[in-house]
């Protein structure tokens, strides 16, 4: 649920210096709204993007920017003039309702962005450095800054930084060029459930900037990534990784919720060093404590925060379990695909996005998954998807609430000519030691992870194809199941024909909700038989909401009408982890 901050603050200020006007931006009503789409505004995702590494020196570029589609590559030497054609909003998807373009024709691979930015007096007069950074543009970004080329990112789902201190313009308006190329699944990348090709359960592309673009100001030789892991017996891991690449001092400082310093320590930077915090208060979902940590180096200062868990893996009463501070935690949550009708990955606002967050948690589940998808690749695009892969887990490995790391979903991107999953687990695990890892979640697994619509085969002596038998050597968990549908009232369902015409491929489709309700019912009991009786420790539901031609959410696609029995499915959730609690004790 990382998007979570993913976003920044201040407004933009166009200036731009040419006559001829774009068209001018409004919101395009997406096919389905939200309660959220109307508060969209042009100053969208005011909140800081990166809480684990914040300095307070930084402004947000998010607001109304040009775009226009080009048949042609990025070219330094014949950039088009600023305004461009049409004016749309940053960040959000062009084929989203609120980027202002609505573009589903899906011919649109190659296109360009530009604005037109200035940067505050103080930092140009500190003569420090600036940095102009991306939170996610799907696929490929080329960016200019003042015609000139300042870098180049390949990658739909991770952040890039680029240091434009040699291309500002002294006291002066700058123009921003960025262009994108997106083949989404022309080639196999890695692409999430983004198609050209509509179908059941794969969804409409997402194509552009969807993630918060922003400035910041640093020193010469500044922080540029750190890595903090903090376990439950209060030792917090930290490696401060600095541009210089040198052994600059740093101070570490970490700070209570109720601001007591309770652990100050001195070290050098791209070294990894440890500090003790005494009885640190643990966390958990359901006790989520956070500690602040400061972190300087030479004329640098951030914030960042952790959070003091072991996650880890052991038996229990002779069968293997995934372990939370040296307990049995049984895992439960919804598969989150991630979609929004009006703005498809980007959410309308913050508020949206902590709705789903607060329906899961109101239901007492404790986790969600995401999925990604490629498909089959060549050498080379192998090799791709593993280098997008560590950048992956690097960004995000200091999130306390990661609990485990999935490299492949249902065959999809998966050679079948060797097996890279088995090497792939091994890097993973060098480069985070701190968590489980769910090598293939569903179908060619080999004997752990078991994908079963609708009934769940959690850690049984049962399975079907293409599952393997559960491996009583490995954490029994059902990876997918349930999925059970309900076609809901028309102003609450995706109303376009080619998602229309696939309702009746949702894994299980109920005429009423009373039956509906029924066999969620019996299928929440069956888990929990499974949990009482064989070798389940968690398992996901399919899914938070409708997604398209999907209709088997907890909630529909427009977040209005909960579909499921609140009480009810409060009722059995807490049955399941009575259940894995009475497994654990006996």
């Amino acid at each position: 649920m990382q998007f979570l901050v993913q976003f920044a603050s201040l407004s933009l200020v166009l200036l731009s210096a040419c006559t001829e006007a774009a068209t001018p931006y409004r919101l395009r009503p997406p096919p389905l709204d939200t309660p959220w789409t109307k508060d969209v505004g042009t100053n969208p995702w005011p909140q800081y993007p990166r809480p684990q590494l914040r300095r307070d020196a930084w402004k947000t570029l998010n607001g109304i920017w040009t775009y226009q589609p080009t048949q042609n590559g990025p070219d330094a030497g014949n950039l088009p003039k600023l305004p461009l054609e049409q004016e749309t909003l940053i960040p959000s998807c062009i084929e989203s309702g609120i980027s202002g373009i609505m573009d589903t024709s899906f011919t649109v691979t190659k296109m360009w962005f530009g604005t037109n930015f200035t940067v505050p007096q103080r930092w140009a007069d500190s003569g420090r450095r600036v940095l102009l950074n991306f939170e996610a543009v799907d696929y490929e970004a080329t960016v200019y800054v003042n015609g000139e080329k300042v870098g180049f990112n390949r990658g739909g789902y991770s952040r890039s930084t680029f240091d434009i201190t040699k291309q500002l313009a002294d006291h002066a308006a700058n123009e921003l060029h960025v262009h994108v190329f997106d083949p989404t699944d022309d080639q196999s990348i890695p692409q999430g459930k983004q198609t050209k090709r509509l179908s059941h359960i794969f969804y409409t592309p997402c194509t552009g900037i969807w993630g918060t673009v922003w400035l910041e100001s640093v020193p010469d030789n500044f922080i540029s990534s750190l890595d903090v892991a903090g376990d439950m017996d209060g030792k917090l891991t930290v490696t401060v990784h600095s541009q210089a690449k040198d052994a600059t001092p740093v101070e570490v400082s970490v700070v209570r919720p109720d601001g007591d310093v309770v652990a100050k320590h001195q070290h050098v930077a791209n070294d990894k060093f440890t500090l003790k915090v005494p009885s640190p208060d643990l966390w958990s979902p359901d006790s989520p404590t956070l500690y602040n940590v400061t972190v300087k180096m030479g004329k640098d200062e951030i914030e960042s925060y952790t959070g003091f868990r072991t996650i880890a893996s052991g038996e229990v009463n002779g069968i293997k379990r995934p372990l939370l501070n040296g307990k049995f935690e049984f895992l439960f949550g919804p598969l989150d695909q991630g979609y929004w009708p009006d703005g498809i990955y980007t959410p309308p606002t913050l508020e949206a996005m902590v709705y789903d967050l607060k329906v899961i948690k109101s239901l007492g589940m404790n986790m969600g998954k995401r999925v990604h998808n490629n498909a089959r690749p060549t050498d080379a695009e192998q090799k791709e998807f593993e280098r997008q892969l560590e950048i992956m887990v690097n960004e995000h490995k200091s999130y306390p609430s990661i609990v485990a790391w999935v490299i492949y979903n249902e065959g999809w991107g998966q050679r079948t000519d060797y097996r890279p999953e088995f090497a792939l687990t091994d890097r993973v695990r060098e480069l985070d030691p701190t968590r489980l890892i769910d090598s293939v979640t569903g179908w060619h697994d080999h004997g752990a992870d078991n994908h079963k619509y609708a009934e769940p085969q959690c850690g049984t002596p049962f399975y079907s194809q293409p599952s393997a038998p559960y491996d009583p050597n490995r954490i029994g968990f059902q990876g997918e199941f349930g999925g059970i549908g309900h076609r809901p009232a028309d102003e609450h369902l995706w109303p376009i024909k080619a998602a229309i015409d696939t309702i009746n491929q949702t894994y299980e489709i109920h005429a009423g909700l009373e039956s509906y309700h029924y066999r969620a019912h019996v299928l929440l009991t069956l888990l929990r038989e499974q949990v009482e009786r064989y070798a389940c420790s968690g398992a996901v539901y399919t899914q938070t909401t409708d997604v398209e031609g999907e209709v088997n959410g907890l909630m529909t696609m427009d977040r209005r009408v909960t579909r499921v029995d609140v009480e009810q499915w409060r009722r059995d959730i807490r049955a399941l982890y009575q259940a894995a609690r009475k497994r654990s004790s006996s």
